[in-house]
């Protein structure tokens, strides 16, 4: 049962608050009538907040639905109704902070009731007029059908997405994930590229959404960090903006990771294929270069998160002798 009250200022730790719009009330969800009852004899004993409604079917001022962390599938969130350019579920306080630091907006806050004045605070602080839900533990587990990571959701506005053009701009070296559909590499991926030096990720439409909540928590946060956007065209098209391809696939004419050739180009686009199949052989055959990564013991190929972190760091803009 959601109850929503408002009330003149803030009200005991135990419960979560949002200010509405800078007017004379804050807004309180729970999901624990134990705990309402508890608030309510608080309030009764100290007389030191003035309810001005308590209605557990309010819907004038009724925040964004709780669907938000529940019902809604990756796609729906991206084709929110509630935000023109769509959701997404950003996981975890150290994740929340790192979107909140790279000027994400927040559209909702679902947190565990301890996290309130632990982890959590300082982002409740941060966005003070957005609606907050808490529950218990077991609760939101519920809720989500997961255990939250640190007990803390965030739901964020997308924006709206650069082109190649400007992801390409200022770039020496960018990443092209061509087909990888799983939210742990992708994740993975771009955690890798952050930290590596690459400067820019440019995806194919049949890969994973980056924004997606595992793919964005696996990644630590570091996909608000590297300017991405979706690429359209082939893959060879990065020519038109300076760069040289380098496809990476185990095929008799590829050159080694290591060949000097590739650290002297100015601008660089490694390609990364699926996991399983790789790059699609019209990729190769108009790539640049084929590149492989040297391997000892009969080992054939890597995954695709690993291959790429030794392509980023062998490759990298800050690693050019």
């Amino acid at each position: 049962m959601q109850i929503f009250i408002r009330m003149q200022s803030l009200p005991h730790p135990y419960l979560l608050v949002s200010e509405r719009n800078n007017r004379d009330g804050i807004l309180i969800i729970s999901w624990d009538n134990g705990h309402f009852d508890r608030m309510m004899r608080l309030l009764s004993v100290t007389g030191k907040y003035r309810i001005v409604s308590v209605d557990p079917a309010v819907t004038e001022e009724r925040p964004p639905s709780a669907d938000i962390f529940s019902a809604l599938t990756e796609a729906q969130l991206r084709q929110s109704r509630e935000v023109e350019t769509g959701l997404f579920i950003a996981e975890s306080p150290k994740v929340i902070r790192v979107a909140l630091d790279a000027g994400y907006e927040p559209f909702a806050l679902l947190c565990e009731r301890k996290h309130i004045t632990g982890d959590a605070a300082d982002i409740i602080a941060r966005c003070p007029d957005i609606p907050v839900y808490t529950g218990e533990r077991n609760v939101l587990a519920s809720l989500t059908g997961y255990t939250l990571t640190r007990g803390v959701l965030c739901a964020m506005k997308r924006r709206e997405m650069p082109t190649v053009e400007v992801v390409c701009r200022d770039a020496s070296r960018v990443v092209v994930i061509d087909g990888v559909v799983d939210t742990t590499n992708i994740g993975a991926i771009f955690r890798s590229a952050a930290a590596l030096g690459i400067d820019g990720v440019l995806l194919t439409r049949s890969s994973c959404d980056p924004l997606n909540r595992r793919a964005v928590r696996v990644s630590m946060g570091s996909v608000f960090l590297v300017p991405w956007t979706w690429l359209d065209a082939p893959v060879q098209s990065l020519n038109d903006y300076g760069f040289k391809t380098a496809a990476m696939a185990l095929t008799d004419d590829s050159i080694s990771l290591a060949n000097p050739i590739l650290k002297s180009e100015p601008r660089l686009a490694i390609v990364m294929g699926t996991e399983g199949d790789g790059l699609p052989k019209q990729t190769i055959a108009s790539a640049d270069y084929v590149v492989r990564i040297p391997m000892s013991h009969g080992v054939d190929s890597l995954n695709v998160a690993a291959a790429s972190a030794v392509a980023f760091w062998e490759l990298s803009s800050f690693n050019i002798k």
